[in-house]
């Protein structure tokens, strides 16, 4: 696994031992980044479900201006804290060891929002329906915002939530990317 494109393109990434975490595929990023474009330069990131931080990474080496990681795993949480060091982005990263549903309401709080939010969650487990209801919900994503959903292939289809609405789908391989546009509520 490696940095696709920005100031650290080429970078090694170190993955997670085991089989429990899925990282997106080198392919699929370098698909999402091209669709992508420069929308990701100066954007706030979330990157829920962060795994390695390999999308968040990519974001912030594409020019974005911060991200935010969020992952419940300890180990691989600490990949993603030595793969930020490892790409001098610490500085522009912060990295939360929470479950999706303690963040956000946490972030909310906080008074954050963001441009760009990565959703990978673990396929067939229903947590992307539920992370993008309590997304729309606590209005983590200004109008103009964009989530984008990497989900398999046949699992049980998005439905509509308040505030985003499905844009864009683009089947890869065995995943699907979900786009979703922030709304006037």
């Amino acid at each position: 696994m490696r940095v696709i494109g920005g100031t650290a393109r080429g970078r090694r990434l170190e993955a997670v031992p085991g089989r429990a975490t899925r990282p997106t595929s080198d392919r699929v990023r370098e698909t999402l980044f091209n669709i992508l474009g420069p929308r990701v330069v100066e954007a706030r990131v979330l990157d829920l479900f962060a795994g390695t931080g390999a999308l968040a990474i990519e974001a912030l080496s594409r020019g974005a201006a911060h991200a935010v990681l969020v992952e419940a795993a300890r180990r691989a949480a600490e990949v993603a804290r030595r793969n930020l060091e490892r790409c001098g982005f610490q500085d522009r990263a912060e990295l939360l060891i929470q479950r999706d549903r303690q963040a956000l309401p946490w972030l909310a709080r906080r008074g954050d929002r963001f441009d760009l939010v990565f959703l990978d969650p673990p396929y067939q487990r229903g947590l992307g329906q539920a992370a993008l209801e309590t997304l729309a919900r606590l209005g983590l994503v200004p109008p103009g915002g964009l989530v984008v959903w990497e989900r398999a292939r046949g699992e049980e289809e998005p439905q509509p939530v308040p505030n985003l609405s499905l844009h864009r789908r683009h089947p890869i391989g065995s995943s699907e990317l979900c786009f979703f546009l922030g709304e006037e509520g």
